[in-house]
């Protein structure tokens, strides 16, 4: 059987979803190829649950063609940083090359050409790219993850939520990382699976105040801390030391000020339990099963 391969796999701080599908899939006894940027500790983990490793750069095509070679079905997702776009291409052609037959690839809930961050709109095109690679891309819409929130919730000390979302009514559509990589797995697994070019994937739907709410339900209080932009700015350059991230995030928590409470994407969708196998996970869940201080 052909190896399915798996970026990412090495895992990062928010969502870590490459490492959750290498598990997934290994533990349905399927072989798996995981794609890491650094052979290190995280890296011989893997081997250890039985993945083949391989390390490169997703932004050169030297690394990605060998990784595919002999691939049918791959996992392909990229942090929130410079190089998407290089990545994306590097990919497409590499996978078009060896004749896949499905990728399916992290994306963002909005992401269209006219979308209200730079980073949507660069994921509306990465998904365009692959699209036109006839590679069997299905890209998965997600929500912002649990675990972006997580972050910021553990930057205020886990005892207050510093984010710039105006009014606590503001809603946010949200998902377990773990639930975006049950899904990947379980479409991956199963190529018989189809859910289209376009998967969204949303679990829940809250506004600040709730999600606040959810962590003291947990046992783990919070306290919503609106900021101002500039405030939040300043605090986010040294915190997520990356241009892009704070790019992105700035544009939207705007976005969300914005919106406040309707949009036709806030809604949860049924293709978390149909092609993941579970219902969406609850940020009380999640929160629950977090370390405390």
């Amino acid at each position: 059987m052909e190896p399915i391969l798996v970026t990412g796999a090495g895992g990062g701080t928010q969502g870590a979803t490459g490492r959750l599908v290498t598990e997934m899939l290994l533990e349905r006894g399927l072989p798996v190829r995981a794609f890491v940027r650094t052979d290190d500790e995280r890296a011989a983990r893997l081997r250890g649950l039985g993945a083949e490793v391989v390390t490169g750069d997703l932004r050169e095509i030297t690394s990605v063609l060998p990784a595919l070679r002999g691939v049918r079905r791959a996992y392909f997702t990229y942090p929130v940083t410079e190089g998407l776009l290089t990545a994306t291409a590097a990919f497409a052609a590499a996978a078009r090359q060896e004749g896949l037959e499905r990728v399916v690839a992290v994306s963002q809930l909005a992401a269209d050409p006219y979308a209200g961050t730079p980073h949507m709109r660069r994921h509306w095109l990465a998904e365009q790219v692959l699209d036109r690679a006839e590679v069997g891309a299905v890209h998965l819409r997600a929500a912002v993850f649990f675990e972006n929130i997580d972050f910021l919730a553990q930057a205020g000390g886990r005892r207050e939520l510093p984010i710039p979302l105006g009014p606590p009514g503001t809603v946010v559509p949200l998902i377990s990382g773990t639930d975006v990589a049950r899904v990947g797995a379980g479409l991956l697994a199963d190529p018989a699976l189809d859910p289209g070019p376009v998967c969204r994937l949303t679990g829940q739907i809250l506004t600040v105040a709730q999600i606040a709410e959810a962590y003291g339900a947990a046992g783990a209080p919070l306290e919503y801390l609106a900021l101002s932009p500039e405030e939040w700015r300043r605090r986010a350059r040294p915190l997520y030391g990356d241009d892009v991230a704070v790019e992105h995030l700035d544009h939207l928590w705007a976005l969300f000020r914005a919106i406040g409470s309707q949009h036709e994407l806030y809604e949860v969708t049924a293709a978390i339990e149909e092609f993941g196998g579970t219902k969406p996970q609850t940020l009380e869940e999640f929160a629950a099963s977090r370390p405390r201080p």
